[in-house]
């Protein structure tokens, strides 16, 4: 690792409040490494040999089954994943790839183990950011089952445009193929759907959405903290 990419680590939730020994012996068991777009970095069902930390770049986490495929959720500097299977000693549920050129932190999963029966600290680190990873699946499952597909882009929307600070103009974060499969949609169903929204005030060009009037969508999206704040 270079030494200039271990204090972003060392800021993160989950490391920063275990001893400096403890750290330390993570880190000089970690390596980084570089990754071009489109690479397989885990496969669903592999043992899950290290604890991954994204430093640049984007990893898209999904799942397959029967011939199908869907987009699970997508991981951004700087931050881990995925760390439940690491602490259990299970295989990964979810297979990751690289979305773009990507630069990856590999802990070997065995130190991360070790330091959580050892560090205290960490230990609740790690208890703190799997309770906020589970709170995180049961808001997306009653995303999911509790509204419609319309309902759910509207509100994905919604929650994009706070992230991009309010602004009326922004960019979809990922191509409309990876939306639909996000929301559990077809590409075609995306689409019929963007064509609804125009009745609420959205604008779609190519990866470019345009929110006309905020209130009218929310008043249609009827977003709720318990399903769309990240923070709660």
């Amino acid at each position: 690792m270079r030494s200039d990419d271990i204090p972003a680590i060392r800021d993160l939730d989950l490391f920063r409040s275990m001893s400096e020994d403890s750290f330390h012996t993570l880190v000089q068991a970690a390596y980084l490494q570089g990754f071009p777009p489109q690479v397989d970095l885990i496969t669903e069902g592999d043992p899950s040999d290290f604890l991954h930390v994204v430093v640049s770049g984007c990893v898209d986490l999904y799942a397959g089954w029967n011939g199908r495929e869907t987009s699970m959720a997508t991981v951004r500097p700087i931050s881990t994943f995925i760390l439940a299977a690491t602490i259990r000693d299970a295989p990964y549920l979810m297979s990751a790839r690289t979305l773009e050129k990507s630069r990856i932190v590999l802990i070997p999963s065995e130190d991360v183990r070790a330091a959580f029966d050892a560090d205290g600290e960490f230990a609740r680190a790690v208890v703190r950011e799997l309770a906020q990873c589970y709170r995180y699946v049961i808001k997306a499952q009653k995303d999911l089952k509790l509204r419609s597909s319309l309902e759910r882009l509207a509100n994905f929307l919604l929650r994009q445009q706070r992230r991009a600070g309010g602004e009326a103009r922004f960019d979809l974060p990922f191509d409309k193929r990876r939306l639909a499969s996000f929301l559990g949609m077809t590409p075609e169903n995306l689409s019929r759907a963007f064509k609804s929204l125009q009745n609420y005030g959205v604008g779609i060009e190519g990866a470019k959405v345009t929110i006309h009037d905020r209130a009218d969508l929310e008043n249609f999206a009827r977003p709720s903290p318990l399903i769309d704040d990240p923070h709660s």
